[in-house]
């Protein structure tokens, strides 16, 4: 961690891009294990505050989100955001779930669209899900592109935004995901500028830090105008 953590602040100083950590817990390795990676994420956060949050991923129907209740509210006393994997391969039960122990961002969210009810929910809190349209497909959540929800939950007010989920191993970049979604549902660029709001206004970074990103997005939108 010391020597990505030197990488993440070389990356900042050389480039201009900011970097902030989210530890994840394999869920399948159960919560005993998942409880040393939360111990180690908050001894580590004393002195790296750029590690803001904690995630479960890993295999759903092997380690249910019910069971991280107790773990996501230890996570939140030590000042850690919370986000977990959920309805990626498993029914929308998990998204339900993911929400009742406390998850504050949803991974994937896929089978939420075969729930009426969840969607409705999602909706009014406006839960983040975090879509990640090219690993849906390469995972087999989705069979293609064309399959994915993601217009679906746009068009009825949820709060999403689009991810690369792992860029090498997907092949794919942010930039193409715009891309993909914009060619296979049709969104306009004014959908598109709603997208990358959301991704500021979703994230995990302080509120000044989000009004300043949303400032730098609108000046950029006022100057192609």
């Amino acid at each position: 961690m010391a020597a990505v953590e030197r990488a993440r602040i070389q990356g900042e100083q050389e480039y201009g891009t900011t970097i902030f950590w989210i530890v994840d817990a394999v869920r399948q390795f159960g919560l005993e294990d998942a409880a040393v990676v939360l111990s180690k994420a908050v001894k580590l956060k004393e002195t790296m505050p750029s590690i803001v949050g904690i995630g479960i991923g890993g295999n759903e129907e092997a380690g249910p989100v019910a069971d991280f209740a107790e773990f996501f509210a230890r996570a939140k006393k030590a000042g850690l955001r919370v986000t977990a994997h959920a309805g990626e391969a498993v029914p929308a039960f998990s998204i339900w779930d993911a929400l009742s122990a406390g998850a504050e961002r949803i991974g994937h969210g896929l089978t939420a669209v075969s729930d009426p009810e969840l969607v409705k929910v999602l909706k009014q809190r406006q839960t983040p899900l975090e879509l990640c349209v090219t690993s849906n497909v390469c995972t087999g959540g989705i069979p293609s592109p064309r399959d994915h929800p993601v217009r679906t939950y746009f068009d009825n007010g949820l709060m999403i935004s689009l991810n690369t989920d792992d860029p090498p191993m997907f092949r794919t970049t942010l930039l193409n995901e715009y891309e993909l979604v914009q060619k296979e549902f049709g969104f306009s660029d004014e959908d598109m500028v709603k997208l990358a709001r959301n991704s500021v206004q979703s994230s995990f970074l302080t509120e000044t830090r989000k009004r300043n990103l949303l400032h730098e997005l609108d000046n950029f939108l006022s100057s192609k105008t």
